[in-house]
């Protein structure tokens, strides 16, 4: 899943995709850089992030949606504003990623109307306090209690239970040893019986470990993604999609036995 954030404040691109036409370039690399899916974004979550009008992010998304409809990949809509994902479900998207797991009035029954795919992602708090002071008795515990009920609410709201994918959330209201914690015990997440989606491409964890910036995270972001793959992800979300498809074609050769 390649990242494409169309937003003027993204911790990462801050920026270089907020106009339509760079949008799409990158998209188009994206995709030959062998990407399944490409998640557009129109609102940041990265800690202490504000939340922008629901029209503002519609404007933002959906020309690039539109755009990107015809090219051969699947496209994510990364929202958590139903009319937002209304609106980029009508444009192409086929999947909604949602930082809230469609808690926001509404959210469920969209994704049960518009039978698509749903991502459901794991945050204590809310994205302008959740990296305050998170806190947990157990770590993997809670957030498996809270996928697990999530996904059951999801499903008596009508969304198919194959449609379901689910997301630690990595660096969303965890400070480093609840990350490292989750890392290690994803297989434990792997049984709940849904794909994970696992995004720690270039986040703070990444810096803490290695005391780098932003920008210098990409070969610590591969040891995390390929260590993700053999716990049991199926779904890594990257702002570097080339070299993280070489990393998880090399792992998922060795877990098959086979380079096909």
């Amino acid at each position: 899943m390649g990242i494409l954030n169309v937003t003027p404040d993204s911790f990462s691109d801050a920026g270089r995709y907020a106009g339509l036409e760079a949008a799409l370039e990158r998209a188009r690399q994206i995709v030959a850089e062998g990407a399944g899916i490409i998640d557009v974004g129109g609102q940041s979550t990265r800690p202490g992030a504000l939340a922008v009008e629901e029209s503002v992010e519609v404007a933002r998304v959906v020309p690039v949606i539109e755009g990107i409809a015809s090219f051969d990949v699947a496209i994510s809509i990364d929202s958590s504003k139903p009319g937002v994902m209304r609106a980029a479900v009508a444009a192409g998207a086929c999947i909604i990623n949602d930082v809230y797991a469609l808690r926001e009035p509404g959210a469920r029954a969209v994704a049960a109307e518009t039978q698509v795919g749903v991502c459901l992602m794991h945050m204590q708090g809310e994205p302008r306090t959740m990296q305050d002071s998170p806190h947990y008795n157990d770590v993997v515990g809670e957030v498996m209690e809270f996928l697990a009920h999530e996904r059951r609410a999801c499903i008596e709201a009508g969304v198919a239970s194959d449609a379901i994918a689910l997301d630690p959330g990595f660096g969303f209201g965890k400070n480093l040893e609840h990350n490292l914690t989750l890392l290690r015990e994803l297989p434990r997440l792997a049984a709940l019986g849904a794909p994970l989606l696992v995004g720690v491409s270039r986040k703070s964890v990444i810096g803490k470990i290695l005391g780098k910036n932003v920008n210098d995270r990409l070969y610590g972001g591969l040891g995390l993604a390929a260590l993700a793959v053999v716990n049991g992800a199926r779904i890594i979300r990257t702002h570097d999609v080339g070299p993280t498809v070489d990393a998880v074609r090399s792992v998922s050769a060795v877990l098959q036995g086979s380079a096909t």
